[in-house]
């Protein structure tokens, strides 16, 4: 019975819902889906641990949907029967969009509404006063509107623990806390996570009851023949040298991730792309929830292919650190480092960005489930995927930190050295520098006040205009220009003879086939001209015949 795969049409799910799933192209469940639904639909309480892009959110909400419909066919009493918290307001829409497609043949009997959003209380209160089925959420936002009396879960049946590892590294443990005093005494609940730390363990006792433990697979990334993991030794100034080598010679080729660890990096890379003309979009903290989704939505239908992240927080809050130091430290960085920055911001957490084929690691990230996390994005659902890491003499510690957790998981995950001669683009080197004049602090600065600026008015537009005016989605474009700093022409194209010559026939394998057959076709095409011009010309070869008719009409 073990060696036998359980399909969704075998689980008892409602007939809505197998058409939902097939309409979604999914014929077949991933293990945790396989594992995990058969269990909830018992009843039972679920602590799953499985690896990012494995299908987590789907293995609680087909139960979760599942539970609605059957209590809806003896219950007719609208209520709040399923919460779903979440770490993040990305997430939360994310998780909003999964429910709401696996409902599409029965929206009208499961209702969801995500008020993980910073819209007004008083905005949302609508919404929660229809009483949907299925409510997402932060901790805190939960709480916020618990308190304002806007929302009840006395009815509450479900109660799903969305990226379990990240709450507390966020600070919601008081949240949660507060939170589980307006819960029914009995209630089934789900507990998902990339990885099982001490604050996940703590949780588990705050919330489950009798749970069972899933552990599906050793690792908590996929193996080395799906996912591909690099490392290179690079100091400061190498890794834009790098960076910039990678991207303009196409070495690094599909859409790409690519993380640091401080908003002003962020930018600082944006401005230096830009020097050579290579378009890519910032992701952070200080800009507004409504223009990061659109950002994530945006690069998911391909509009661009580089999208630069940050990963403050897990800097601020690593999840290693306890509810003491967390304290003290948003008290210390309440002033400045706080100021403008959204807590409940996480972009290596969760979010799932469609057919990411590389990410690359330009600071390495702080602890070993920041870096689960953040190369989690790619890899996804059976998919191949490569993560490179760039690594300097003071991140040497992290890495063999991250080494040693992965080679405990699985022996074949560790970070295979990347086999780059940095001495065949030193010839590039005077090219960076030049570039990097041009990306001083004030430039920096500038680009920062631009962009929030702008996002401000176009995260506006996105509640309003924008509705109204899909078409126009089109035309807001995240990845554009910041022009901050002096743009230099000479620096958009690559001299060739500047390419080195093992990188030559990677860079453009039909530059020379291209030149070939442009000066063939010209030569070819005069040739012919000449050839046909003097064996057809019309004027001269022309033939008249009588028709046979005129002659068998003389006598």
């Amino acid at each position: 019975m073990e060696g036998l795969t359980l399909e969704f049409h075998e689980m008892g799910l409602d007939d809505r819902m197998l058409k939902a799933l097939a309409d979604l192209g999914w014929a077949h469940p991933t293990l945790i889906q396989e594992k995990a639904i058969p269990l909830a639909l018992e009843g039972k309480d679920l602590m799953a641990r499985a690896r990012t892009g494995s299908g987590k959110t789907a293995a609680y909400a087909v139960p979760v949907i599942q539970r609605i419909l059957t209590s809806k066919q003896t219950v007719r009493e609208q209520a709040v029967r399923a919460l779903v918290l979440v770490p993040t307001k990305e997430l939360g829409q994310q998780v909003q969009t999964m429910i709401r497609q696996l409902t599409a043949f029965c929206s009208r009997d499961v209702k969801v509404a995500d008020i993980s959003s910073t819209a007004d209380l008083s905005a949302q209160k609508p919404i929660l006063m229809e009483k949907p089925d299925i409510v997402v959420g932060t901790p805190s936002r939960v709480q916020a509107h618990i308190s304002a009396q806007n929302l009840t879960l006395s009815s509450l049946e479900v109660l799903v623990i969305d990226e379990a590892d990240l709450l507390f590294s966020f600070g919601f443990e008081d949240d949660l806390k507060n939170l589980l005093c307006h819960l029914p005494k009995i209630y089934q609940a789900f507990l998902m996570s990339a990885t099982l730390n001490d604050d996940v363990q703590a949780l588990k006792d705050l919330v489950l009851h009798n749970p069972v433990t899933l552990k599906l697979k050793g690792s908590q990334l996929p193996d080395a023949s799906q996912l591909q993991q690099y490392s290179v030794k690079c100091e400061e100034e190498d890794k834009f040298l790098l960076i910039y080598t990678l991207l303009k010679l196409g070495l690094v080729r599909g859409k790409t991730l690519i993380f640091v660890n401080a908003v002003e990096r962020c930018y600082r890379l944006k401005l230096f792309l830009e020097q050579f003309s290579i378009p890519a979009c910032v992701l952070n903290s200080e800009l507004p929830v409504h223009s990061r989704c659109h950002i994530i939505s945006q690069y998911n239908q391909g509009f661009y292919d580089y999208i630069i992240a940050t990963d403050e927080h897990e800097l601020e809050n690593p999840a290693s650190s306890s509810q003491k130091a967390q304290e003290k430290g948003k008290k210390k960085k309440a002033g400045k480092s706080g100021k403008g920055k959204d807590k409940e911001y996480g972009v290596s957490r969760g979010i799932d960005f469609h057919n990411v084929f590389n990410v690359i690691n330009f600071d390495f990230p702080a602890s070993v489930e920041s870096y689960i996390h953040r190369v989690g994005r790619t890899a996804r659902a059976d998919k191949p995927g490569t993560a490179l890491s760039f690594i300097s003499h003071t991140e040497l510690p992290l890495l063999e930190k991250v080494e040693r957790a992965l080679i405990g998981d699985a022996t074949d995950s560790v970070l295979k050295p990347y086999g780059f001669k940095m001495q065949e683009i030193e010839a590039f080197r005077y090219r960076c520098r030049d570039a990097m004049r041009s990306v001083t602090k004030q430039a920096v600065k500038e680009a920062r006040l631009k962009e929030i600026k702008q996002e401000l008015l176009n995260s506006e537009k996105l509640k309003t205009y924008f509705d109204d005016n899909p078409r126009d989605l089109q035309l807001l474009r995240h990845d554009k220009d910041l022009h901050p700093a002096v743009i230099k022409p000479h620096l958009k194209n690559v001299p060739e003879y500047l390419i080195p010559n093992a990188l030559k026939s990677l860079v453009n394998p039909l530059h020379g086939r291209k030149r070939r057959f442009r000066t063939r076709g010209v030569d070819g095409m005069r040739n012919s001209f000449k050839k046909t011009f003097k064996t057809k010309n019309p004027l001269k070869s022309f033939r008249y015949a009588k028709k046979r008719t005129e002659k068998s009409g003389k006598p």
